[in-house]
């Protein structure tokens, strides 16, 4: 990658509009594409609307929000990203939907550019086969919210360049992110530690060990957690917890990634977490109130 790098990002969500934020923030040329129009006017609603909040909350001037809200551009045209030098794909955790991105964008991208997923748990190899540039094929894994994390782990497969790394550890450090390198593995560094330790509170609240109140307490007051780890579940999102875990159990069978019969029973009650207002907490209130029902 050059200089002058460009960035393409597909799927304009939480995590996609958050990723064009801080590369637009560090001076980088943004397109973010959406699969279509009434998408892609929600994707650039989301970037104003975290970009104001970063101005509320004094982390950007106005003049910088501004500054970086006129580097991004959002589109429901894939072929506006032929010439970007790097692209980052952040669509639903699906293999099938990942590999037809990749597919469709291997066909249309400059032959130079590389891509990276923001998967957080599915395979870099199995999305990289889906093209032929798997030299040029990374992951680059984010937490959310992307402006405030730190982190972003850089994800080398089997196929990875020398040249692909330093190009994505470069690309990491630009944006003020700090990288970690993990193999490709499923979970990679984090959610393979994190993923066991949500569920294992699911499991713990499910069997009547305690309740939610008191496991997020214990867990903060004795280990010095931030957050509880049933509030954190709802933070993380718990369909999106269930997706995770049900990766990570197919790929090492080991129960301690099993996401539990409450997580299952929850998330097809639409009990999503934070994002549905209910989940081990109950959003509908301020501040969120415990919930202490019968799984």
């Amino acid at each position: 990658m050059t200089e002058t790098l460009t960035l393409g990002v597909v799927g304009g969500g939480l995590m996609g509009s958050g990723i064009a934020q801080v590369a637009a923030v560090a001076g980088i040329d943004t397109v973010v594409c959406e699969v279509e129009a009434a998408a892609a006017d929600r994707a650039g609603a989301l970037i104003d609307k975290t970009l104001a909040r970063g101005v509320e909350r004094g982390k950007l001037s106005e003049a910088d929000a501004q500054a970086a809200r006129s580097r991004i551009r959002v589109t429901h045209h894939l072929e506006k990203l032929s010439e970007r030098h790097l692209i980052i794909e952040a669509v639903v955790e699906s293999l099938d939907a990942k590999r037809a991105v990749w597919s469709a964008l291997d066909r249309i991208a400059a032959p130079e550019c590389v891509f990276a997923s923001n998967t957080s748990s599915l395979s870099i190899a199995d999305q990289a086969a889906a093209t032929s540039r798997g030299d040029r094929f990374v992951g680059l894994h984010f937490f959310s919210p992307v402006p405030a994390m730190p982190l972003v782990e850089v994800v080398r497969t089997v196929t990875t360049s020398d040249a692909t790394m330093t190009a994505a550890l470069a690309f990491v450090a630009k944006i003020g992110k700090q990288a970690i390198v993990a193999r490709d593995t499923p979970g990679f560094v984090v959610n393979l530690l994190l993923v066991p330790y949500m569920l294992d509170a699911i499991r713990a609240f499910e069997s009547g060990v305690a309740s939610v109140r008191d496991i997020d307490m214990g867990m903060q007051l004795g280990a010095g957690h931030p957050t509880g780890p049933l509030a954190l579940c709802d933070y993380v999102g718990l369909d999106t917890l269930e997706r995770v875990g049900g990766v990570m159990y197919e790929a090492f069978k080991e129960r301690r990634y099993a996401p539990p019969p409450l997580l299952h029973r929850m998330v097809v009650s639409g009990w999503l977490g934070r994002k549905s207002r209910q989940g081990f907490y109950d959003y509908r209130v301020d501040p969120p109130v415990p919930r202490d029902f019968a799984g």
